[in-house]
């Protein structure tokens, strides 16, 4: 049963190429530059199979977006998901937790780490003012170029994607010859608990492609485009993410401790000199500064959708008249990227973006199984992942899994904003009430 399309007033204009660019923008982010030595170290040479097992349970949770992707084709992504299956509450819900639990502190974490980047190179980013004065400059470069039309936002998305994975291409190309191969080999099948912990590490590597889909709205035959758009995107992510922990755990082996902040600029120095190291500092800040550009063109959308369903102010669901843009919607969320990069005081904050994503997959997941339940005889034709049930009941149990593992804070703090969350929700409703409004 396919969802019935709104007439939002958005262009559609995003095709294959674009979303899975997109995909791979937003999911190959500051992580990858510091993880390798993370899970080498944990794990040794069985870390490649580690990103394997992460890879295939990433791809039950993409099936299953493919899937509602290819049902609900409006602007929202997990949240337009969401909604239809269950309602307005549940939709409120997973909103807050994307724009807030998950977005907005993660840009502006990623905000942080590309001044800190720069500051090496040039130590007056160390400043304050001079930090403020760098996120007004990229934080407004962004701005304007996404009011001005996705179609623009998708282009800058495109060709950042492509400086900041030439880099990683390089390093795998020109590192292949200097493997040693006993580097990766394993005397041990490592344990249980170390392996639950890597695999929650790298899983978070893998987060990130759903943002993507929260621009739905503008893209151009979402039964078509959605499905290629995560196959693609999913499988180059995965065989990047294989090839650079292969080079990297073949060339620095037990060295790998030694440079667990900057395993890739490590190689990278070895291989051309120190010219390399200062080189993946800047991918590093490319990456972050790509993975910003994409939230700014997705996320906004999430809010637009939100704000045309009643749960957000009105004025977040205006379209620009001559852009055709929901420009109060990116305007508001890129100011408030920009106050928690100023403020910086987020870090228990930054807890619930782990928590709050695996809770996203878990309501989209959730909301796949009710809407194929629903499904009527006749329906237009629509992506169906294979298997019935089965992709969706190992994607809860994959979700159930990592679950488990957060920490009693990080639960504690979800709960917290989900009640908090859920106040702010039901005194809306009582508002509206009073006042007759629908």
């Amino acid at each position: 049963m396919a969802i019935k399309e709104k007439d939002e007033g958005l262009k559609r204009v995003i095709g294959v190429t674009g979303l899975s660019l997109n995909i791979v923008n937003l999911t190959i982010g500051a992580g990858i530059f510091v993880l390798p030595a993370i899970v080498g170290i944990e794990l040794g040479g069985f870390s490649v199979f580690a990103y394997i097992f992460c890879g295939l349970m990433m791809a039950v949770i993409m099936l299953c977006y493919a899937e509602i992707g290819t049902r609900v084709t409006n602007s929202g992504g997990s949240y337009a998901y969401v909604e239809a299956a269950f309602g307005d509450y549940a939709g409120f819900i997973v909103s807050w937790l994307m724009v807030f639990g998950w977005s907005i502190l993660g840009s502006a974490a990623l905000m942080n780490i590309i001044a800190d980047s720069i500051a090496v190179v040039f130590p007056v980013f160390a400043e304050k003012w001079s930090r403020v004065l760098l996120y007004v400059v990229l934080l407004g470069f962004l701005l304007i170029t996404n009011i001005k039309g996705a179609k623009e936002g998708v282009a800058f998305i495109k060709t950042i994607t492509i400086i900041k994975l030439l880099p990683l291409l390089a390093i795998i190309i020109f590192g292949i010859s200097d493997i040693d191969t006993t580097n990766l080999y394993w005397e041990y099948f490592p344990g249980f608990k170390t392996f639950g912990s890597a695999t929650l590490a790298l899983f978070f590597a893998f987060a990130g492609f759903e943002t993507a889909l929260g621009a739905s709205g503008e893209i151009k035959n979402p039964q078509r485009t959605i499905p290629l758009g995560i196959l693609f995107g999913g499988a180059l992510i995965l065989i990047m993410y294989l090839l650079l922990q292969t080079v990297i755990q073949g060339i620095l082996g037990g060295d790998m401790s030694a440079v667990r902040d900057a395993p890739l600029a490590a190689v990278a120095e070895q291989l051309i000199g120190p010219v390399g190291g200062l080189v993946l500092l800047i991918a590093a800040a490319f990456s972050c500064f790509g993975a910003v550009s994409s939230d700014i063109l997705n996320t906004p959308r999430v809010i637009f959708a939100g704000s045309n369903d009643g749960l957000f102010p009105k004025f977040l669901g205006k379209i620009h008249p001559k852009f055709a843009t929901p420009y109060w919607s990116i305007t508001c969320f890129v100011a408030l990227i920009f106050v928690f990069s100023v403020w910086g005081s987020f870090e228990q904050l930054a807890l619930l973006a782990s928590a709050a994503i695996l809770l996203i997959y878990l309501m989209v997941v959730l909301a796949t199984i009710k809407l194929r339940l629903k499904e009527k005889k006749g329906s237009e034709e629509i992506f169906k992942m294979p298997g019935g049930l089965l992709i969706p009941i190992i994607a809860i149990a994959c979700i159930a899994w990592l679950l488990s593992s957060l920490s009693k804070s990080e639960i504690i703090m979800t709960l917290v904003f989900i009640a908090l969350v859920s106040v702010i929700y039901f005194v809306m409703k009582f508002i509206k009430k009073k006042a007759g409004v629908p």
